[in-house]
């Protein structure tokens, strides 16, 4: 009989940074985050009705600043009106119109396209958005 033997690496990464200094490594002490999304991403079955999207921030964000950035032309929606900020500075919201039975992928920020920041002008960490309409 053989015996199968399985080694397993892990690989402990620690940022190191002096104090006061940052260590270049993308965070929430840097950056912001998306923390919540309407509709949510990965959701199927979204009412095609839905009249708008949107989406949560870690922090407050820079005004008429942002990057809904489309993967493939077929796959974003039609926007209805320019992006804005509710009153609590972190919610971006945009108004659209979905069609049935579409998948959507959209890009909030990406390596190259960086609009999304934060009142010090930190850029969000990209974040993919997709969810699916019902028939």
């Amino acid at each position: 009989m053989k015996t199968l033997i399985v080694t397993v690496f892990l690989i402990l990464a620690i940022p190191c940074a002096s104090i006061g200094q940052s260590s270049g490594i993308i965070g929430q002490e840097t950056s912001p985050v998306v923390v919540k999304t309407w509709p949510e991403s990965g959701a199927a079955n979204v009412a095609p009705s839905l009249s708008e999207i949107r989406v949560t921030f870690s922090r407050e964000m820079m005004d008429n600043s942002w990057s809904w950035v489309q993967v493939a032309p077929d796959n974003f929606p039609k926007l209805i009106s320019n992006p804005r900020y509710t009153e609590d500075k972190k919610t971006c919201v945009v108004d659209v119109q979905l069609e049935p039975g579409k998948t959507y992928i959209i890009w909030l920020n990406t390596q190259k396209f960086g609009n999304f920041r934060d009142k010090d002008g930190n850029p969000a960490v990209p974040y993919l958005l997709t969810f699916e309409t019902g028939k």
